[in-house]
């Protein structure tokens, strides 16, 4: 087998296990070697996904030069009172898990093969938007993954939930955003989570820069209606499935929404 047949034998099969009860992304006798590897894996899963892509989420590069991308292999569920995923199952209980953010959407296509300054990719976005990332644990729990498997996997994303607009010039200053995370479940006690939040890239719009350019430099563009999200506010936030639930952003906004399993 070659090195790109193994890859998309990995792509194959990491698609598969998106919609498997016990999902377990493991393939380390295909594993990938390098980012431009697992950037391949992404690319080949794009294609097996056969539509639009919702987005992406990134953050700037780390310190250990460890690159932080993955598109978003699936429609997004925008203002729907119900938000459809696929819950993360314990021995207990099946929860939720998000990760509260803020999403950039795109006004307008952004080429590929080309550089960007940051105005030219501000004045690319048409608007900011509250925004959860749905998270799945794909790979067992019993096995630890490299950097790269995961980068190749998606990075624990199964979808995007775009909550309401929110004024992006406040947005593009908000560097920490206390986050309140309110279950109401029927005939129960509500209960609240508290956040100090504090954004992992200092400024939410900042992995954008990096993002844009480094997929235009791969050949890779963004279409119109697309939206980038990076990084979560409060890491990831365990909430129970089909019960009402409350989210605010201090002096941001706030929005409701009930998690039912699709599997």
């Amino acid at each position: 087998m070659t090195e790109q047949a193994a890859l998309k034998t990995l792509a194959s099969h990491l698609m598969s296990q998106r919609t498997a009860l016990k999902p377990a992304s493991e393939l380390a006798a295909i594993a990938p070697q390098s980012i431009d590897d697992a950037f391949y894996v992404q690319q080949q899963m794009i294609k097996l996904f056969g539509k639009e892509i919702a987005g992406w989420k990134c953050l700037v590069p780390q310190p250990n030069d460890q690159l932080i991308f993955a598109p978003i292999l699936a429609d997004a569920v925008v203002q729907q009172a119900a938000c459809p995923m696929i819950a993360h199952r314990t021995t207990e209980q099946s929860i939720a898990l998000i990760e509260p953010e803020i999403a950039f959407v795109l006004g307008q296509d952004i080429a590929p093969n080309q550089q960007y300054t940051d105005a030219q990719i501000d004045a690319a976005m048409s608007g900011a938007f509250m925004a959860l990332e749905l998270i799945q644990l794909r790979f067992s729990q019993d096995y630890s993954a490299s950097n790269l498997e995961k980068l190749a996997d998606g990075l624990s994303n199964q979808g995007i939930y775009i909550g309401p607009e929110i004024d992006i010039q406040a947005v593009y200053q908000a560097s920490e955003v206390s986050v309140e995370v309110t279950e109401s479940p029927a005939g129960g006690d509500e209960q609240t989570q508290h956040f100090d939040g504090k954004h992992p890239c200092g400024l939410p719009q900042s992995p954008i820069y990096w993002l844009v350019n480094y997929l235009a430099s791969k050949g890779v563009g963004l279409k119109k209606g697309q939206a980038i999200i990076t990084g979560s506010y409060a890491g990831v936030v365990k909430v129970a499935m089909n019960t009402p639930v409350t989210i605010r952003y201090e002096g941001l906004g706030e929005f409701q929404v009930n998690f039912e399993d699709k599997l």
